[in-house]
């Protein structure tokens, strides 16, 4: 039963970054949330709102491939492509405190621009 709320909290989480809903995804957020990527050291929540939200790129879709939840961890990912013909994967590892997110780490996957590898 826990894995299926945990997987509706990030399928939550996902949902609130596409539709850039800041409101919902602080809710979902732990109050001593890290967010870590290529670009990010474990930065803190606020400074994750000030640099990562929303995402620099325009608006685009988000498609979920698959998310997998084991006791209080979880594997997202999912396929962006964005207004301009750009695409790209990401994987993101979470951890829970609870119901909330407790931290986020980041792998990017390749970028293709109208199905080219850039």
């Amino acid at each position: 039963m826990q894995d299926k709320k945990l997987t509706a909290v990030v399928r939550a989480y996902c949902g609130a970054y596409e539709t850039e809903d800041r409101a919902i995804a602080e809710s979902l957020l732990a109050d001593d949330f890290s967010f870590t990527s290529p670009n990010d050291d474990a930065i803190d929540k606020a400074t994750y709102f000030e640099r990562c939200w929303p995402d620099r790129d325009p608006s685009h879709r988000q498609r979920i491939e698959n998310i997998v939840v084991e006791g209080d961890k979880a594997f997202v990912t999912y396929r962006c492509s964005t207004p301009s013909g750009k695409e790209f994967r990401n994987t993101e590892f979470l951890t829970f405190s609870g119901e909330r997110i407790a931290s986020v780490n980041v792998y990017f996957g390749a970028a293709y621009q109208d199905g080219v590898l850039v």
